[in-house]
């Protein structure tokens, strides 16, 4: 009796090309090569911790078995009254990050085009590839977005234009005349996203008019986080705002209970305690300013500091001492910072502004390294 062959075994599922083609979302380190934990100056997030307030709300949350709000309507209506917007045009989302994703996601998809800054936000990338899009990435002007560079890569193909103001790890910033331009070069199609992630660390009269213009025109969304300032990386808080359509358009795709019970009664507590947000503020502003100063002193050393309006400072090492080895040696000192080849900056390190001491300790490391202690 002949055995029938054996019938051909099935292929395994295979990933859209373009998936493949991502690489994935690097974090910043926490501990040395060693397994030794560092003090964390790698991740952009608050030094002073949380508000006590959003503490205790996150403590009194409620029960873990029940769902959250769907809709984070209290959050959006404490967000609304904040920033003076209709809670209807606001959607809340599992950090900034996944509104960025959904924003690709409706606008853009294979055969579509997503203009961008080199030394952009690295998550830009992620999510243009993983709609299928095209990433289209614009010159950037000594670290900065360049407005005439961008406008010069929109095509009949653009979907969307990611801003992140400020930008996210060069720390730069594009005035509100500056934003207004790189609006009105866009064709009325085309989705401009204003990711404001260290938006409040500006002061007023640096208000870029993002907002303005997400309540004002039909193509502009403006995201924002909790994870910054606001000191609630852990909790994955994130919002936006733009015209009626595009906030009904992330809604339809978003997940249904993309906020949690806990998160959402954080944020809320976060949002009515502005002075915690002033205080961040004021620490930021005076630790930035004089780390900033500390770099400027060490050009003879081949240092220099890009001008940051965020968090963190972005310190290029041009001269003998290289930024590898400086990470290192901030390693050794106990600080883990962030080094960014993998963003075309091999001579660079971003290092968040953390406490006084934190600081302290860091430009010391510094001294040592490049001979100046």
């Amino acid at each position: 009796m002949t055995t029938p062959p054996s019938p051909e075994p099935r292929p395994k599922p295979r990933p859209k090309p373009w998936i493949s083609d991502i690489h994935a979302y690097v974090p910043g380190k926490a501990r040395g090569s060693d397994g030794r934990r560092l003090v964390k100056l790698s991740a952009n997030e608050n030094p002073l911790g949380s508000s006590n307030a959003a503490i205790a709300a996150l403590a009194n949350a409620g029960r873990l078995a029940d769902y959250p709000d769907p809709d984070s309507l209290d959050l959006r209506t404490a967000l609304g009254r904040l920033h003076a917007i209709d809670p209807a045009r606001i959607v809340c989302g599992s950090g900034s990050g996944e509104l960025l994703g959904l924003a690709a996601q409706a606008y853009a998809g294979p055969g579509d085009e997503i203009v961008y800054s080199r030394f952009g936000f690295s998550l830009y990338e992620i999510v243009t590839k993983r709609c299928g899009a095209l990433p289209v990435v614009a010159a950037d002007r000594d670290y900065g977005t360049d407005v005439d560079a961008m406008l010069g890569h929109v095509g009949e193909n653009t979907r969307i234009v990611f801003v992140a103001n400020p930008n996210n790890p060069t720390g730069s910033y594009l005035p509100r005349a500056e934003i207004a331009r790189l609006h009105a070069g866009l064709p009325a199609d085309v989705l401009l996203v204003l990711d404001h992630a260290y938006a409040e660390y500006l002061t007023g009269e640096e208000d870029d008019g993002g907002l303005w213009l997400a309540a004002t025109q039909e193509n502009v969304l403006v995201t924002r986080t909790f994870s910054k300032i606001y000191g609630l990386a852990g909790e994955r808080i994130g919002w936006a705002t733009g015209a009626p359509d595009i906030i009904a358009n992330l809604n339809r795709i978003r997940g249904p209970f993309n906020v949690t019970n806990h998160g959402q009664a954080a944020a809320l507590a976060a949002v009515g305690d502005q002075r915690f947000i002033e205080a961040s503020r004021e620490h930021n502003t005076a630790e930035l300013a004089r780390f900033t100063a500390f770099i400027d002193g060490l050009g003879n050393y081949g240092l220099r500091a890009v001008p940051s309006k965020a968090n963190f400072l972005l310190v290029l090492f041009e001269g003998s001492v290289t930024a590898e080895t400086a990470q290192d040696a901030l390693a050794e000192a106990g600080y883990a910072v962030r080094w960014l080849p993998g963003q075309d900056l091999p001579h660079g390190l971003r290092i968040t502004i953390g406490t006084s001491e934190q600081m302290d300790g860091v430009m010391a490391a510094i001294r040592v390294l490049v001979g100046d202690a």
